[in-house]
């Protein structure tokens, strides 16, 4: 999709958090009316014929657009949080990262097996905190489960569909 407005808009900060990483900034598209609205309009016409009954939003980017599209198409919203922040029971999924090993978690009454579930974040490069949301999902067997992301990482040794299985559909707003 690539929209011009919202590229022009996303700020790339060099050197965070670590020297030789271009961080792509997202924040700079959230504190914009019109980027917001182009975001949610953008991913409601990808989903509004898709039967979407909850949105799962990956802590904590990922809320915002989330919680706001799940209200355009009129279905629940869920957390999918670190490990503590949830207050009743919950189911975890662990899974690797650069530096070590994260675990997210999700409330146990979040979803069910009649539930079509969309799972939103900011950004995919590795896909491993998403592949791990992906798979907590699962274990409620929901009729059916798409993956978005607003910004996909495109460069050498960002392949993060690759950790996915081609039968499911992963959409992006932007490719960079």
């Amino acid at each position: 999709m690539n929209n011009e407005i919202l590229l022009k808009n996303l700020r790339n900060v060099p050197d965070f958090p670590i020297p030789g990483i271009q961080f792509k900034d997202v924040s700079t598209l959230y504190k914009s009316a019109k980027c917001m609205r182009i975001m949610v309009n953008e991913l409601y016409e990808l989903y509004k014929d898709k039967g979407i009954t909850k949105v799962v939003g990956i802590e904590s980017r990922g809320f915002v657009v989330g919680a706001a599209l799940a209200v355009k198409l009129g279905a629940g919203f869920v957390m999918c949080r670190k490990p503590g922040k949830l207050p009743a029971e919950t189911r975890q999924e662990s899974y690797m990262k650069e530096y070590g090993k994260d675990t997210i978690e999700i409330h146990t009454d979040a979803i069910n097996e009649k539930d079509v579930v969309l799972l939103h974040d900011d950004l995919l490069a590795t896909g491993g905190s998403m592949k791990a949301a992906y798979d907590l999902v699962q274990q409620f067997n929901p009729k059916k489960t798409y993956i978005n992301f607003i910004i996909e990482l495109t460069i050498e040794g960002m392949n993060g569909r690759a950790v996915f299985d081609p039968s499911i559909e992963i959409t992006t707003l932007l490719r960079i």
